[in-house]
C-alpha cells in the first residue's frame, strides 16, 4: 500500500477557508464564459497561508483551453498569470498567490500537470474545485494538495492529490453586506417558519449524507479495502467526544426523564451557562468602558 510523507500529513491537517467573494467571482467567471457547456474555467487564488490555515480572500480568472476529447491537451496562459499577479501585488501586497481553482465539477486527468505549473509561483499550491451548479447538498468547495506518494516496491515516487478540509468563512464586512443583500431579496410571501423548517430539513439531509459517507468509509477500512488513516480516525474521535454522555445512570434522571433526554438537557444547560456568562462579562466590560468615558470627559 502506498504511503505518504510527514509533510503530506501536515498539509492534510491544514484548513482551507474560502471567502464568499471568491465564490461569487468563480460563478461569475463561469456564467460569462462557458455557461451551458460541459467545459470548465480555471483561475488563480490569492490569500494567506500561515502553515495551519489557508485563507483564500481573492481570485482572478485565467485564459484556459483544453481539448474536449483529450484532456491531456490544454493551454493556460502563464504570462497572463504573472502579469496579473504583479498588478495585484501593487494593490495589496499581503495577498499572495496560494493556488488555483476550476469548476470541475470533479478533478480531471490534467490537474496534476496544471498544478505543477503553479509551483513556479508557490511551493505548495492548493487546488479548490468549485461546484457552480450546486447539484448536491454537500459543500460547494473541495480542496486538495498535491503530495508525493512513496511506493512499497521502491519504484519511482508519484504525485497524487490528497483531500483537505475546507469551509466557507466570511469576514465581518462580508457578513454585513450579505445580510443587507438578503433583506432586499427576501420573499415577503414566504413566512419565517417555513424558511426555518426548510433550512433545518436541508441541514438534516446534509448530516445524513455525511454520516452515510463516514459509515461507508469505516466499513471499507474494516474490510481491508482502505488503509487505516490515523488522522481521519482522530477527527472521528473528536466528533464522538462532542456527543452527549449517554452512560448517565437512570437513577440520576429527574422527573422520570430517560437517560438520553437527561444527557441532552445537561449538555444544553452547560452551553446556555456559557452563553449567559459571556453576555454577563460583555455587559460588565461595556459598563466599565462607559464609566471610564464619563470620568475622562
Amino acid at each position: 500500500m502506498p504511503a505518504t510523507t510527514t509533510e503530506s500529513i501536515s498539509q492534510v491537517s491544514q484548513m482551507v477557508t474560502v471567502a464568499p467573494l471568491v465564490l461569487l467571482s468563480v460563478v461569475d467567471h463561469y456564467n460569462r464564459t462557458v455557461k451551458g457547456t460541459k467545459r470548465r474555467v480555471v483561475g488563480v487564488l490569492l490569500g494567506h497561508n500561515n502553515g495551519s490555515i489557508v485563507r483564500v480572500t481573492n481570485s482572478f480568472a485565467v485564459p484556459f483551453e483544453e481539448d474536449d476529447k483529450d484532456s491531456s491537451v490544454w493551454f493556460l496562459d502563464h504570462n497572463y498569470v504573472e502579469m496579473m499577479n504583479d498588478m495585484f501585488k501593487k494593490v495589496n501586497a499581503r495577498e499572495k498567490l496560494i493556488g488555483w481553482y476550476h469548476t470541475g465539477p470533479k478533478r480531471q486527468a490534467a490537474d496534476l500537470e496544471i498544478n505543477s505549473l503553479f509551483k513556479r509561483y508557490t511551493p505548495n499550491p492548493v487546488l479548490v474545485v468549485v461546484d457552480v451548479h450546486m447539484k448536491s447538498i454537500n459543500t460547494v468547495t473541495d480542496a486538495y494538495f498535491a503530495v508525493e506518494e512513496i511506493k512499497d516496491d521502491g519504484s519511482t515516487t508519484a504525485h497524487t492529490f490528497m483531500h483537505t478540509p475546507s469551509i466557507i468563512e466570511a469576514e465581518e464586512a462580508e457578513e454585513i453586506g450579505v445580510e443587507h443583500l438578503l433583506r432586499d431579496i427576501r420573499d415577503a410571501a414566504v413566512g419565517t417558519l417555513s424558511t426555518r423548517l426548510t433550512q433545518q430539513l436541508q441541514s438534516l439531509k446534509g448530516l445524513h449524507h455525511r454520516l452515510s459517507e463516514i459509515s461507508a468509509y469505516l466499513a471499507k477500512v474494516t474490510s481491508g479495502e482502505l488503509p487505516v488513516n490515523h488522522v481521519i480516525l482522530g477527527k472521528f474521535q473528536d466528533v464522538f467526544n462532542l456527543l452527549p454522555n449517554l452512560s448517565t445512570p437512570s437513577a440520576e434522571s429527574k422527573n422520570g426523564e430517560s437517560e438520553l433526554a437527561h444527557a441532552i438537557t445537561v449538555k444544553s444547560n452547560d452551553e446556555l451557562m456559557t452563553i449567559y456568562l459571556s453576555s454577563l462579562i460583555r455587559a460588565i466590560i461595556a459598563f466599565h468602558d462607559l464609566i471610564e468615558n464619563k470620568v475622562e470627559n
